[in-house]
């Protein structure tokens, strides 16, 4: 479960980062935020089905891993409904300037250990002025629905506890980065536009190599032919070794296989999304730990659609494509 404050004002706690460190980086709750997060977390004590497997405060919002472990008179949707009522009322008693919000020295418990500089602990500000409380602002803070994904697919679980744990990091990791991390609109490559996150100057290289593992080599494979599709494959990364910077959309298993290694091997990867990129977009994952070491762009030639969750073979091919027409900006190598 998510709950975000709408505005994205840092009502819930204050990022700090230790030695510019992004390893190091904890939240300090404001009052607000202390008192939201033990709302969340003590809801197995009207649901004992229900146990809390992961939960970390940000400064806009709450991400909380629940398992239900049986069968219960009601759904997991209508207890986060009514979860997210008794939020609404601990938001509605901050803006009336009830409870003024102070930072908490407690630091985002069961994410980071260890000592963190603790400045201004009594002048917390939601816009860099001194001494102004969240009561300066009336405002409903909490109007969005939770937003709930299920977990079923294995591995999910242990993908989502890493994300969890994880997001200070991410976002220490942004602020310090902002140039990698902000999305660039039209970016032409080739008479295309493109929306871009990532180190746009991968695109000044010398050599380019699209990855396109062809329907043909793999029913070849499948039928002990697989000699033409492990030759590309292991092409593909030596061309990496020698500096050619790699573009594809990375769609099918075996070209996933070839970016699973040249991500491991830390080489320059220009990669092709099927969507485009929301405002508060960041890469999960490995792509995210590319990305801040400026070895890789990500690029979408369309807009962002919330709703989109399946890439068509239309959209394969036209990707494909387009990474064709990346390459030929740059001359390929010999």
């Amino acid at each position: 479960m998510t709950l975000t404050v709408p505005s994205r004002e840092p009502l819930l706690g204050k990022l700090i980062i230790p030695n510019n460190d992004p390893t190091k980086a904890c939240v300090e709750r404001t009052e607000l935020g202390e008192a939201v997060t033990e709302e969340a977390l003590r809801i197995n004590r009207y649901y004992p089905e229900i146990r809390v497997i992961q939960h970390c405060l940000m400064p806009d919002h709450l991400h909380i891993i629940y398992y239900v472990t049986k069968p219960m008179t009601k759904s997991i949707k209508t207890v986060i409904r009514g979860l997210w009522q008794g939020m609404k009322k601990l938001g509605r008693a901050y803006t009336e300037g009830k409870r003024p919000p102070l930072i908490s020295p407690k630091l985002n418990s069961g994410e980071i250990d260890g000592d963190v500089e603790n400045p201004e602990l009594n002048s917390w500000t939601t816009n860099g002025e001194k001494g102004k409380t969240i009561g300066d602002f009336a405002f409903p803070i909490f109007t969005e629905v939770p937003f709930i994904r299920p977990l079923s697919r294995r591995g999910q679980l242990q993908t989502m506890i890493r994300y969890v744990q994880m997001n200070p990091q991410r976002l220490a990791t942004k602020r310090l980065k902002p140039g990698y991390f902000r999305v660039q609109r039209e970016i032409e490559i080739a008479g295309q536009h493109y929306s871009g996150v990532g180190n746009i100057a991968l695109l000044q290289a010398e050599h380019f190599m699209p990855v396109h593992v062809r329907r043909t080599m793999v029913e070849a494979a499948e039928h002990g032919e697989q000699e033409t599709l492990r030759n590309y494959m292991n092409g593909c990364v030596l061309a990496a070794r020698k500096g050619t910077v790699i573009v594809s959309p990375f769609i099918s298993p075996k070209e996933k296989e070839v970016l699973s290694v040249l991500l491991k091997e830390e080489h320059p990867i220009i990669m092709l999304a099927d969507n485009g990129f929301g405002e508060y977009y960041k890469p999960s994952d490995a792509l995210f730990n590319a990305v801040a070491a400026g070895r890789m762009l990500i690029l979408s030639p369309w807009e962002y659609d919330d709703k989109k969750f399946h890439i068509t073979r239309e959209e394969c091919v036209a990707l494909n494509g387009m990474a064709e027409q990346i390459c030929s900006i740059g001359q390929s190598p010999e």
